[in-house]
């Protein structure tokens, strides 16, 4: 292990993301309600930290090989939600321990959503802009990010590359991958400003805009009010926010390719994209026909407006909310959580299993039942006509067992915390598939869990965004075999 090339790009990782605490600061001058001193300290703290790991290896050229890769990517996440803690830790207006901002800035940060504060109507702008921006940063990655800086700095990037986004992901757009990763960030960002104009357009002020604009895009869910999106009881802010959510759980790789051949179709083409959408419509459909049958609500475009925004929010695991599901028939709650295990394409901001997993783990099974009615048959998967190498097939299964193994040992040691069975559920299922709201205890925030539990979440989270594998294997002790 080339340890000198880690700390040497977990050094120069900081420093860039120091450069971050620099708009809430930024903010706070604008609306003058005295943050700024925390916000000054963790940017000069993340910066001197930044500095101390990469002088000293500041000269180091050595190849950045994958289990150097893995080690940098997880490290970061961790050291990244660590000093993401500092404003949180500091600012008068929270007074929050230590468990409950690490907790908050990893869940910013995998994009999850959840979060242990009440009160958000209350609390200084900066704060509320900070906790958006984290979503933002993580919503693509701050790997794909370092992916188009870490070249121009002397440090490949490879293998952070394949590292963050294990098993089945983000397609290369460009022969390389700095390309690669700027053509990522261009969708990225138009995607934003075009939904924070919508959002403006819709009857939100500048700074909500912007800051839902942030969390759309980045499938999170932080909203700058309790209420969430429901704060606004806007159906042009929630058009809004379905069009984006929708847009942001689809592959950033197709949207490449629809701009690049300048022909819409292109998305109809891609086997995930159908299957996103049929999944996504068959639970609005069911959704609404069981609301509006049950007497729930009354009038029809009131039962199919709440059906189609948190069908959407939940299933992306986006994790926004317009009112308060979890008080719906006892079914509906359970079906929306059980959606967002299936949650977004494979490539988006989302979380979850993925699409395109479940969609081969579905043909899999399908081969399994004709193979056993023609035992003779040859039967090759297809995705977008092309045969699924094996190798794929045996990722697929072999993120899927992990997925159950780690949700299980979560589950167990959650509701070992004193977590009722739906609460501790539900958490699990939020946390590993970076959804935010819960049930139960957690329907609201996270704010009452004891502290243990929000570390086990915290783990969970980062599971969830780092997709098992790349966590798993840091654990295994070949791993650490030189």
């Amino acid at each position: 292990m080339q340890y000198s090339i880690v700390f040497k790009t977990i050094g120069l990782l900081l420093m860039v993301f120091s450069l971050t605490q620099i708009p809430p600061i930024i903010v706070d001058f604008i609306y003058d309600q005295n943050e700024m001193q925390s916000f000054i300290f963790a940017f000069s703290l993340t910066l001197f930290s930044g500095l101390i790991l990469w002088l000293p290896f500041r000269n180091i050229k050595k190849d950045f090989r994958i289990r150097e890769g893995i080690l940098v990517v997880v490290s970061f996440w961790f050291v990244l939600s660590l000093f993401a803690t500092i404003p949180f830790l500091l600012s008068e207006s929270l007074r929050m321990s230590f468990g409950d901002a690490f907790f908050e800035s990893m869940s910013g940060l995998t994009t999850t959503g959840a979060t242990v504060i009440a009160g958000l109507d209350d609390l200084p702008k900066a704060i509320l802009y900070y906790r958006q921006q984290l979503q933002w940063l993580g919503g693509m990655g701050i790997i794909v990010l370092a992916v188009a800086i870490l070249p121009m700095l002397g440090v490949g990037g490879m293998e952070l590359y394949h590292a963050e986004s294990s098993g089945i992901s983000k397609e290369r757009l460009t022969p390389k991958l700095t390309q690669t990763a700027k053509a990522l960030w261009k969708i990225y960002i138009s995607f934003t400003i075009v939904c924070a104009i919508g959002y403006y357009l819709a009857g939100m002020n500048a700074f909500d805009a912007i800051g839902h604009s942030y969390s759309t895009v980045a499938i999170g869910g932080f909203s700058t009010h309790d209420a969430s999106i429901g704060f606004f009881d806007s159906s042009a802010i929630e058009s809004v926010a379905i069009v984006f959510m929708l847009l942001a759980g689809i592959n950033f790789s197709l949207h490449f390719f629809v701009w690049q051949k300048k022909n819409i179709f292109t998305y109809w083409k891609d086997s995930e994209f159908k299957t996103y959408l049929f999944i996504l419509s068959i639970t609005t459909v069911v959704i609404f026909i069981f609301l509006f049958d049950s007497g729930y609500y009354i009038s029809t475009s009131e039962a199919f407006r709440q059906a189609i925004f948190q069908t959407v929010s939940i299933a992306t695991t986006t994790g926004f909310a317009s009112t308060n599901y979890s008080q719906w028939p006892f079914i509906l709650p359970v079906l929306l959580i059980f959606a967002s295990f299936i949650g977004a394409c494979a490539g988006s901001t989302g979380g979850g299993i993925k699409v395109v997993r479940v969609l081969l783990m579905f043909k899999l099974a399908m081969k399994e039942i004709k193979k056993f009615i023609h035992p003779n048959a040859h039967i090759n998967i297809k995705l977008n006509q092309r045969s699924v190498p094996e190798r794929v097939l045996v990722s697929v299964w072999g993120f899927f067992s992990l997925y159950v193994i780690a949700f299980i040992f979560i589950l167990i040691a959650l509701m070992f915390t004193g977590l009722d069975q739906v609460s501790a559920f539900s958490a699990t299922t939020a946390s590993i598939n970076n959804l935010g709201p819960g049930l139960g205890e957690v329907a609201a925030n996270y704010g009452g869990v004891s502290d243990t539990a929000k570390w086990i979440l915290s783990f969970s989270m980062l599971l969830g965004r780092l997709e098992i594998l790349t966590l798993m294997a840091l654990l295994h002790r070949a791993f650490w075999r030189f």
